[in-house]
């Protein structure tokens, strides 16, 4: 009686958790193919051949915007040669539209792509949990880098280990990447339930 009343208590606390399959570090990265903000396709079959920096993104969360006003992401990427890497932001964000996107992207100011995934399928296909939640995928599309942007959640530190550049730097030298897997921290991506 006691494995049983364990048994249903278990499956009721798992009721409603949506399933992650994560996108797993060393292995090959889930193909996707999402519209950005002005209806253009793209797929992570296309990128083949550069490092790809996948940032889940949403404008309304505090820790994206706080990123996005010290510009934690434009000068991460200013640093990486454009012929060799690419950033695609995806918003996962059940409410959000392409229209949003575009505003956002005008406001702020950055260039890259704001690739659109209301329904969650490639959030989820990712695992992708936060807000921001990054995955660098090297030039054979092999998952090289899950987790943070940096190591500093709070925003706090003086000194913070951007954990992107880092990650990108070691697979464009082709060296192994420090920190492989870090916690990913900012708000929760909301999913469409």
């Amino acid at each position: 009686m006691k494995q049983v009343f364990t048994a249903l208590a278990l499956g009721s606390v798992l009721v409603g958790v949506p399933a992650f399959a994560d996108a797993e570090v060393g292995k090959p990265a889930p193909a996707f193919t999402l519209k950005d903000e002005a209806g253009k396709e793209h797929s992570l079959s296309q990128y083949k051949g550069k490092v790809v920096v996948l940032e889940w993104t949403n404008p309304e969360c505090p820790f994206v915007q706080r990123h996005y006003q010290a510009d934690t992401m434009a000068n991460t990427l200013k640093g990486f040669d454009a012929k060799k890497v690419v950033w695609l932001a995806v918003d996962s964000t059940a409410h959000n539209t392409p229209e949003k996107s575009a505003t956002w992207k005008k406001t702020e100011g950055f260039t890259y792509p704001v690739l659109q995934d209301a329904s969650g399928a490639t959030g989820k296909t990712y695992g992708a949990k936060t807000t921001p939640h990054m995955y660098i995928i090297d030039t054979e599309g092999v998952v090289r880098y899950a987790g943070a942007i940096d190591d500093d959640p709070r925003g706090k530190n003086d000194k913070k280990v951007n954990h992107v550049q880092t990650a990108v730097d070691a697979v464009l030298n082709g060296k192994p990447v420090p920190a492989s897997t870090t916690t990913p921290y900012g708000c929760s991506v909301k999913y469409k339930s």
